[in-house]
């Protein structure tokens, strides 16, 4: 039942265990990491033979803070994640200017 064992896997893994991260202490500060979690899976076959799959996809976007019980939002800035938007949006631009003359 690889299809089966497939599913439980992605249960295990797209869990809010995994969206927000162990809190932790420091400087008097309780810090909860969080991240965007993503993924998806597919499986299928015959009576011969059957397969299946998943990936995905995880990265940091922030942290709850908590000082004196106010919480507080910190964004994670990801230069990567903004580079590549940046140039997909200049190649956007370039392309539809070019299609343009």
């Amino acid at each position: 039942m690889q299809v089966m064992e497939t599913i439980k896997g992605a249960q295990d893994v797209l869990s809010v265990k995994r969206v927000f991260g162990e809190a932790y202490e420091k400087d008097g500060l309780t810090i909860i990491p969080a991240a965007f979690v993503a993924g998806g899976g597919g499986g299928g076959g015959d009576q011969a033979a059957s397969g299946s799959g998943f990936g995905v996809c995880a990265f940091p976007v922030g942290a709850y803070i908590i000082k004196d019980g106010e919480v507080t939002w910190r964004p994670a800035v990801n230069v990567n994640l903004l580079i590549m938007a940046g140039l997909f949006t200049i190649r956007a631009f370039w392309r539809h200017r070019r299609k343009r003359r």
